[in-house]
């Protein structure tokens, strides 16, 4: 294929992506809720962003802070999740309190 017909078909499939309207998604209803208590809302805020509440309920319970702590710290530094120190420290807390 010569330069300009692959400028060409490039082009063009550029201009037909951008004309494209937005798409929507319809997701299924969580079957979990977080469990009530201090730093609930903190985690609700940064973790819902991503996944499901079924995704924490789901893990091995009574596991403590630390198990926690390193899941929280593997969210922000390998996932990039954009959490604070003192919102990772409320979030470790309260899932080692809830869960």
């Amino acid at each position: 294929m010569g330069l300009a017909a692959l400028t060409l078909l490039s082009a063009s499939a550029y201009f037909q992506a951008a004309g494209a309207g937005p798409v929507t998604y319809d997701l299924p209803e969580d079957t979990a809720k977080l469990r009530p208590g201090p730093g609930v809302e903190v985690t609700e805020a940064h973790c819902l962003t991503c996944h499901s509440p079924d995704y924490i309920a789901m893990q091995p319970p009574k596991k403590g802070h630390a198990f926690w702590t390193a899941e929280v710290t593997k969210m922000i530094k390998v996932y990039g999740a954009p959490i604070g120190e003192a919102d990772a420290k409320a979030i470790a807390d309260y899932l080692a309190a809830s869960y």
